[in-house]
């Protein structure tokens, strides 16, 4: 008998280590019997066909902590534990695109099991090493003419999309989705309502965003591990197109449902409660999570994750803390969704860290020069709405008056209307050429 098949034999032989349920508190469980690490997966047999797949997040003396990526039902003191080993696989691939799949890999689209290629590779996987990576040198367009031009996006940057609920931001997301010059969309919607999951695939993604796109899927009702591991897996994909030599985008909504995720996780693990409830991990979480985006030796992951902003509070502690990772940020602004302004871009609020990496002097001139009349509007609000501004007091303000229509115009873009970056900039050039008045 040859030696793999020695091998088959004494693992088919090996007894396996068991334990069972000691007690089912709040959302966690604790067993005992099974020798595991942070980060192992164990099985809990709840009946004869069923078991419940579960991650060791917390170990003391005889106790191992999990959280489970299905529901407890069932589960008693008696139900039997497996250890079923470590980090779990994701699928890879070109066989994703196209596809649907929750958190487990497993398609949910109706459209049957993945077929043709896919492999599957390890969740964990380290952030690239920081003299390893590829400095950010070239913009990335994503079909959005005010993100192309005034908060360009770098290929291999890590954005925030921050706003509020209700503001567009799904809508902005499948404006990227079709209209990116990326390769690949990667699109993790974490804790997401379930009506709306439909609805973004067929009336915002549409065929043509999905045909490219890989898309994972964890709703609200689904455990708080199974919505953090829809996040690592998201990630996870568009690491293996980015090591294939690929610009990959990836899309998350939210950022803020992952960090609420890990807040439920650290607290059932008994971590105590930091700024307003969130324990210390949360926010080390954020920083291994989005850390995995950028450049690599070859090829990129774009990263776009959204934070909702509780109460259109912008410094609230996920957004905060958010920020000081990311590579910039775009703010949707609750006014202009109202005044039927969509994309709802913030102009002012928002900033790129790598604009001056990404653009040409030409380029930043121009962003400059209709910032500065979009600034001078702002600042004249008040008294161009009681009717005493004088014209002629500022040249600026004047210009922002005379142009209004077209800078509306220019700010302004269906979802349905297609766009390049090289389109947005000679659009922004005709717009600034316009302006007349307001030099200095």
């Amino acid at each position: 008998m040859s030696g793999g098949s020695w091998e088959r034999v004494l693992t088919a032989v090996r007894p396996i280590a068991s334990g069972h349920v000691h007690a089912v508190t709040g959302l966690g469980v604790e067993i005992v019997g099974v020798d595991a690490a942070v980060g192992d997966h164990v099985q809990i047999d709840v009946s004869a066909d069923r078991s419940v797949d579960a991650e060791v997040v917390a170990v003391t003396a005889g106790i191992v902590r999990c959280m489970p990526l299905a529901r407890l039902e069932g589960v008693t003191t008696s139900s039997r534990v497996r250890h079923a080993g470590g980090s779990p696989l994701v699928p890879t691939g070109d066989g994703l695109l196209g596809r649907v799949i929750d958190v487990r890999g497993r398609a949910i689209d109706g459209k049957g099991a993945l077929s043709g290629e896919v492999q599957r590779v390890s969740m964990d996987l380290p952030a690239p090493s920081v003299m390893g990576r590829q400095r950010i040198t070239t913009q990335l367009g994503v079909g959005v003419r005010v993100l192309d031009t005034m908060t360009p996006v770098g290929s291999g940057q890590r954005l925030g999309l921050f706003a509020g609920s209700g503001v567009g931001k799904s809508s902005l997301m499948s404006m990227i989705a079709r209209g990116t010059e990326a390769d690949v969309n990667v699109i993790a919607l974490v804790g997401e309502r379930g009506r709306e999951v439909r609805e973004f695939l067929e009336d915002d993604l549409g065929e043509e965003g999905l045909r490219r796109s890989v898309v994972v899927v964890a709703t609200s009702d689904e455990p708080a591990m199974a919505r953090l591991r829809a996040a690592f897996t998201a990630t996870r994909i568009a690491e293996s197109f980015r090591d294939r030599g690929q610009d990959v985008v990836l899309m998350m909504d939210s950022l803020t449902r992952v960090a609420m995720a890990q807040r439920e996780i650290g607290l059932s693990a008994g971590e105590p409660p930091a700024t307003r409830g969130y324990p210390p991990s949360t926010f080390q979480v954020l920083a291994r999570l989005l850390e995995r985006a950028g450049t690599g030796p070859r090829g990129s992951v774009t990263g776009l994750y959204t934070v909702l902003v509780d109460g259109d509070d912008h410094n609230e502690p996920v957004a905060d803390a958010a920020r000081g990772i990311l590579d910039g940020h775009v703010v949707l602004d609750r006014s202009l969704a109202v005044k039927g302004h969509f994309p709802a871009v913030d102009v002012l609020g928002s900033v790129s860290r790598v604009l001056s990496k990404v653009t040409t002097p030409e380029q930043r001139e121009a962003a400059t020069r209709l910032r500065r009349v979009l600034a001078a509007r702002t600042q004249a609000s008040d008294l161009i709405d009681i009717g005493a501004y004088k014209p002629g007091a500022n040249p600026d303000v004047d210009t922002a008056l005379a142009s209004e229509a077209a800078i509306e115009q220019f700010l302004m873009q269906r979802i349905d209307e297609p766009s390049t970056s090289n389109d947005a900039w000679t659009r922004l050039r005709a717009l600034t050429q316009s302006f007349t008045g307001g030099e200095r």
